[in-house]
């Protein structure tokens, strides 16, 4: 049984997992870089313990570092959060290898699916339905990659196999510009993913971008908690979600969401999981899955009931799925904005001391975030200061409870992104579902102050 959970993460996800560890009645324990010594999930934690510098190569990405405080601390479980080390094999096996509990799925298994043409073959083989393409790496021939885009035609999308996060990917409309954009893509993949392998897929035009969520025991049982809608996106980065997905048929969800299932009976996936699919057309593609907590799990937590963060928890201490299939029914209407310090017309990273916080409350109102009046906003990490999520019986209501929290929440001290989301929440297309990824820019725009 766990008794001490280390959590190898900080902001908003370290007091998140916390809280769930308190509640199981689990000791948590925090780690910290100097630049967070005075930050909430510190503060909470049970324990805490400083690893490093703020460069987060040298506190929160330093492997030795956070397993040497799990030892001083008595920890006999990690956590990895989202981010970060989150979806690193290496330190996954590290842990285990430590004689403690990774918080997640089996490290090969991370291995597997953190390479996208590994996690396409094992799809395919599944009977996930995927984005037309190349199954393997792209040769070094420019002829050979020619003759491959012409068969997947154009436009295509260049890809890292290990990309992640919008990074390593590059469209390309015409067959001359192919070559050199290989070329780039290649050299990205390899200096930012220590992996030069790069694949070829149809570029989808106007697709929306809908996850499926999987909850698995370490015994084979399996099951799916709904869908999330994730097309609010600007440079690849998620800005808003939705769960369920609207304008979808239930029975085209259900399909494609019990084919992940079973490629995660199929692959041993133990833990929290999340396929991403692009949907266009009335068919779902396959193009990724994330084998950790998501930053969106609260909208997903409030339409089914599930507390996800504990799930994570009770399976890596071994339990059995205590859910089957049939016990999921999804209720009502979630909706997350991410707040994030930024410029709301550049997406400029907006550093500082936040002199007023004072998010939404009221009916139907959830706030996850770690920011207090008087914290710094570091330069050294992400900008996401915190997530607004609202809850209504219906969708029309959500987005005017969200509305309503978004005006509501006041923040001072750094530029923030509420504009923004303002501007999606007001938009005919996302509110009658006419939407895709590219909405944010195209129909949706925040305009600078004159």
């Amino acid at each position: 049984m766990i008794k001490n959970v280390l959590i190898a993460n900080r902001g908003e996800i370290a007091l998140r997992v916390i809280r769930a560890c308190h509640e199981l009645g689990l000791r948590a324990t925090a780690i910290y870089s100097t630049a967070d010594r005075d930050a909430a999930h510190v503060a909470q934690a049970d324990d805490a313990i400083c690893i490093g510098p703020a460069s987060a190569a040298r506190s929160y990405l330093n492997k030795e570092a956070i397993l040497q405080a799990a030892h001083i601390t008595g920890a006999d479980a990690v956590h990895p959060g989202y981010g970060f080390l989150s979806e690193n094999a290496a330190f996954a096996r590290m842990v285990v290898e430590r004689g403690l509990v990774f918080v997640g799925p089996p490290a090969d298994v991370i291995d597997t699916m953190g390479d996208k043409l590994a996690a396409k073959r094992a799809m395919i083989e599944s009977g996930v339905p995927c984005v037309p393409g190349t199954e393997d790496a792209l040769p070094d021939d420019p002829e050979a990659i020619r003759s491959l885009a012409e068969q997947v035609g154009y436009p295509v999308l260049i890809k890292a196999a290990a990309g992640g996060g919008g990074r390593g990917m590059r469209v390309v409309e015409k067959p001359e510009d192919l070559i050199e954009a290989a070329s780039l893509t290649r050299t990205e993949a390899g200096q930012a993913f220590a992996n030069p392998d790069i694949y070829i897929e149809k570029f989808m035009a106007t697709p929306r971008h809908v996850e499926i969520q999987v909850l698995c025991d370490n015994y084979g049982n399996a099951i799916w908690l709904g869908e999330r809608d994730c097309s609010m996106q600007r440079r690849h980065q998620k800005v808003l979600e939705e769960a369920p997905a609207p304008f979808i048929a239930r029975h085209l969800i259900a399909e494609v969401a019990e084919r992940a299932v079973a490629a995660c009976k199929l692959i041993g996936y133990r833990g929290v999981g999340t396929f991403e699919f692009l949907y266009q057309d009335g068919h779902f593609y396959f193009i990724e899955m994330n084998t950790r907590l998501q930053v969106e799990h609260p909208v997903t937590e409030l339409v089914t009931g599930v507390d996800l963060v504990q799930a994570q928890l009770r399976v890596a201490q071994g339990e059995t799925l205590w859910l089957r299939q049939s016990d999921v029914d999804l209720r009502g209407v979630a909706i997350e904005c991410r707040l994030n310090a930024e410029d709301p017309v550049t997406f400029a990273a907006s550093p500082g001391t936040v002199t007023t916080w004072c998010p939404a409350g009221g009916p139907g109102i959830r706030v996850d975030s770690h920011m207090r009046a008087g914290d710094a906003v570091s330069p050294y990490y992400d900008s996401m200061i915190g997530k607004l999520i609202a809850y209504a019986p219906t969708r029309d209501e959500a987005i005017r409870r969200m509305l309503r929290a978004v005006r509501e929440t006041r923040v001072e001290g750094v530029s923030t992104n509420l504009t923004l989301h303002e501007q999606i929440l007001l938009n005919d297309g996302f509110v009658s579902g006419t939407f895709d990824i590219h909405a944010i820019g195209k129909s949706i725009k925040v305009e600078p102050d004159v």
